[in-house]
């Protein structure tokens, strides 16, 4: 069931047919119901209950077994089994409750099809690769001669970052914001059941009950890391904040100027990195085609962790298909698939690994993030070895290409790919018995140190060479369309590969501005905490998440925006933050707190020779290989060879 409930989720997040999206989330609320009523059948926990009992202190009992033992006693526990019948009754109402507001609230963000029509000087300074694909206004209509931005990445970022236009970019900041209020409403219902089911198990608030089963254990632990990287982050973000806005008083002519608004910040940080370090992210982008760069990112991969990666395609998928219809084993045909093995020479040589996705433009319907799912989980089918062997997904939503251009990445871009392909491979590599601890199925507060700790490579000047090579060299029509676009075709071709003084400019830019970034993520994170800990379920009730999304970010992230306009009313911005309902519910402090043990991981043993083979069959083993069967402050004990440090972390962002 946990394998078909999925495969439907994915579908209802991927599918470019409306009506699979439509019957995806009907079903999503069916199997949920069902899988909330499983999960409180008390006649199954009286079982397992004796279960425990019997075998909690077994010492022949493996170490898997006994952890997955625990795990399914306290999950009926933390269901409400332990209740009378009179609560028990009101928390399976909250619990088939709360998975029909997550389910409502990611199909309103993936169905959204807002935009704002502009009037081409509106627009100066947005790539012309942007405006070439916008959606043009009829002729006779309102929006003649007019251009259409929607919220899609790839064109409300490039518009971010380099609209000269100041009222666009606020225009198009508010409009983002606000093109899901339908949201508030589902996150605040979400915000009170969670309380009081926590309240009915007899804990605080819903942070205590969800971290007693994380690293941190408490909502003090969490508080107190987030308020000391808060005070910690607060003297470089002035700092870096009289830069840019010295920056946009010189650039607007107004030196009078002290406001600095938060829809100003991509364009000047993008216009700081191009001035003070000479780096344009568009001639950056020239060199990571998409194609290529993925190639390269599967290359180190399998360098560091002995894989080998085959595309499948044509009639090798007809070959794997249970149909014998390639077609059926992908969603779109932009789906790219290849199959995964262990190299030759190594341990288990050459046995297969699995099935890893690659679904990476934009279209209607579609998840509008960037994210790694995890289609089959592997586990152990008997005890002499055989095994159901993983699949998983990378969606993202990256350019595609046009008629005489390739897909170009922005190197955020490929730090994005890698991130999420990171999560791939953790659900590649893992070998688990049991699938409820396959890869990534680990814990919130540790599951993102893996991938964060990859990113790292996208740093490297080697690696950074590696993973490049300029579009015109792809092939002679590219160089032709090339040569068409520079003034009169006298512009000397580019270097085949990245330019050394280009991949410094992007090295030395990897920590500008860092401190007001890490408020930024600190405000999500915040937010996130407060509103699971409420002082009592009236708070919970009435709680105003827009007015203290909205306050929260203008006290702690040091921007201007519309203050107290409406009292914080005037943007709905968590209507838009998928992640506090779909998981990551008082537990968004783990993408900080998961850097301090990525930074740790990578100086400890990639520092000296990031592409030690040594070193990544042993991260490989230690660290993914477990996925969740272990604790994860055991695993690092393992790799580390001592207790996790926060040094290398605070060193990187200069606040050690």
């Amino acid at each position: 069931m946990t394998l078909d409930m999925s495969i439907i989720e994915f579908l209802g997040s991927v599918s470019a047919d409306s009506d699979i999206r439509d019957a995806a989330a009907s079903a999503q609320k069916k199997m949920s119901n069902y899988d909330t009523e499983s999960s409180m059948r008390e006649d199954v926990f009286l079982l397992v209950q004796a279960v425990y009992s019997k075998q909690k202190d077994d010492p022949t009992l493996d170490a898997e077994s006994h952890r997955l033992l625990e795990k399914e006693y306290r999950a009926f526990m933390r269901m409400g089994l332990g209740l009378p019948p009179s609560k028990r009754n009101r928390f399976a109402e909250i619990q088939k409750r709360l998975p029909e507001l997550y389910i409502a609230f990611s199909k309103n963000l993936s169905e959204e099809r807002g935009g704002v029509w502009f009037k081409p000087e509106e627009l100066h300074g947005v790539p012309n690769d942007v405006l070439e694909a916008l959606a043009k206004g009829e002729q006779s209509g309102e929006n003649a001669g007019k251009l259409r931005l929607t919220f899609k990445y790839p064109d409300l970022h490039p518009t971010m970052k380099y609209c000269t236009v100041a009222e666009t970019r606020k225009k198009m900041f508010l409009a983002n914001e606000n093109r899901c209020n339908q949201n508030i409403a589902l996150l605040q219902e979400a915000i009170a059941l969670r309380h009081e089911a926590a309240q009915l198990l007899g804990y605080d608030d819903h942070a205590t009950f969800v971290l007693e089963d994380r690293m941190a254990k408490t909502p003090k632990t969490v508080n107190d890391f987030l308020d000391d990287l808060r005070k910690r982050l607060i003297g470089g973000a002035e700092k870096e904040l009289e830069v840019l806005k010295a920056l946009k008083s010189a650039e607007s002519g107004n030196a009078g100027t002290n406001h600095y608004y938060i829809w100003d910040h991509s364009y000047y940080h993008t216009l700081m990195l191009s001035r003070d370090f000479e780096l344009d992210q568009n001639k950056i982008s020239e060199y990571f085609p998409l194609q290529t760069c993925l190639s390269g990112m599967l290359n180190i991969f399998e360098e560091l962790f002995g894989l080998s990666f085959v595309k499948v395609e044509g009639e090798d998928r007809d070959a794997i298909s249970e149909t014998g219809n390639g077609k059926d084993i992908v969603w779109h045909p932009d789906v790219q698939l290849f199959s995964v093995w262990d190299e030759a020479g190594q341990d288990n040589a050459s046995d297969f690994v699995g099935y890893l996705y690659f679904d990476l433009h934009p279209r209607d319907g579609k998840f509008t993030h960037a994210a790694n799912y995890n289609l089959q989980p592997g586990y152990a089918t008997d005890d002499r070895g055989g095994r159901r062997y993983p699949a998983t997904a990378l969606v993202c939503n990256l350019s595609g290409p046009t008629a005489r251009k390739p897909s170009l990445l922005k190197h955020n871009e490929v730090v994005t790919m890698f991130h999420e392909l990171g999560h791939g491979i953790h659900n590649l590599v893992s070998q688990t018995a049991y699938s409820r601890f396959h890869g990534t199925s680990t814990t919130r507060d540790f599951v993102e140190a893996p991938s964060q700790m990859l990113e790292n490579w996208c740093w490297l000047p080697a690696q950074l060479k590696a993973l490049s090579k300029h579009w015109s060299f792809l092939s002679p029509e590219y160089e032709e369309a090339y040569m068409d676009s520079t003034p009169d075709g006298t512009v000397a071709r580019p270097e085949e590969n990245i330019p050394d003084a280009m991949i410094r400019s992007i090295i030395r830019t990897r920590h500008v501005n860092d401190s007001l970034m890490n408020l930024r993520s600190l405000h999500f994170s915040i937010f996130d905490m407060m509103i699971h800990q409420p002082q009592s379920h009236e708070e919970a009730l009435h709680l105003d998440a827009s007015k203290l999304f909205n306050k929260l970010r203008h006290d702690l992230c040091m921007m201007d925006d519309l203050g107290d306009t409406d009292d914080y009313h005037w943007a709905n911005g968590a209507a838009t933050f998928g992640h506090i309902m779909g998981g990551y519910d008082a537990g968004l402090y783990g993408y900080l707190s998961s850097h301090v043990y990525a930074a740790d991981m990578f100086r400890t043993a990639f520092g000296q020779d990031p592409m030690s083979r040594e070193a990544g069959r042993r991260y490989r083993d230690t660290v993914l290989k477990p996925g969740g069967s272990r604790e994860p402050m055991e695993l690092l004990k393992d790799f580390l060879g001592r207790e996790p440090s926060a040094e290398a972390y605070y060193d990187e962002l200069g606040i050690a």
